[in-house]
């Protein structure tokens, strides 16, 4: 209850300031459960996607392949299905490599979506606690100008107390918001990681099961 009390307490003493940089921490967290979730969920779903087709890629069913990557919006079925459809025209390891890789970048916007505005939200973050003690500072300042001189130590010492309220709240909202943002890049770097793998091992498996021209097995 105390600690609840001293929360409530440093909240209020920080001005008005103190409610667009809680409303930026708010819509940051908001944000950073959003693609968690989304990013998790991408992860096993994908890993899913990708033994099934991987299981008819060693069959030799390509067309269902292709097929599921058309009524799929799974970016491993679709990034799996772009290349054997690419290997049904053209069985060069290049062209069917490259026709992965335009799936993976396809794939990416998705991915990343909205996680870079963590970043800018936390430097909003900052910059209006800055500013919040800043303008805080400037109304002490003057207040005390007008102040009798027994006061003014006194009145000085509890207004800078209360302006620089803003700014270490804006620091408590943008620590976090930053962490959160490293967490979902790294999130995001490992699901397309595991998409190149998989291109690679496509390639691997359409060379295993004799589908690609003996001179095409050869690694550049």
């Amino acid at each position: 209850m105390q600690a609840y009390e001293v929360t409530v307490r440093f909240f209020q003493n920080g001005g008005p300031f103190m409610y667009p940089i809680a409303t930026v921490l708010v819509v940051g967290i908001a944000i950073a459960i959003e693609r968690w979730l989304v990013l998790t969920a991408a992860r096993f779903t994908n890993r899913r996607a990708f033994n099934s087709a991987m299981a008819l890629v060693q069959n030799k069913d390509f067309s269902a392949v292709i097929t599921a990557g058309g009524k799929s919006s799974v970016p491993m079925t679709r990034i799996v299905a772009a290349g054997i459809a690419r290997f049904a025209g053209n069985r060069r390891r290049d062209d069917i490599e490259s026709a992965m890789e335009e799936g993976i970048m396809e794939a990416l916007p998705r991915l990343e979506k909205r996680t870079q505005y963590l970043a800018t939200l936390a430097n909003v973050a900052t910059l209006l606690g800055l500013l919040g003690t800043i303008v805080g500072l400037i109304a002490a300042f003057t207040a005390v100008a007008d102040a009798a001189a027994t006061e003014k130590a006194s009145m000085l010492s509890s207004s800078i107390s209360v302006a620089m309220n803003t700014t270490a709240f804006g620091l408590i909202s943008a620590i976090p918001l930053l962490l959160m943002h490293a967490v979902l890049q790294t999130k995001t770097t490992e699901i397309v990681d595991s998409f190149e793998m998989a291109s690679v091992k496509v390639l691997n498996t359409l060379a295993d099961v004799g589908a690609l021209p003996a001179q095409t097995r050869v690694s550049d």
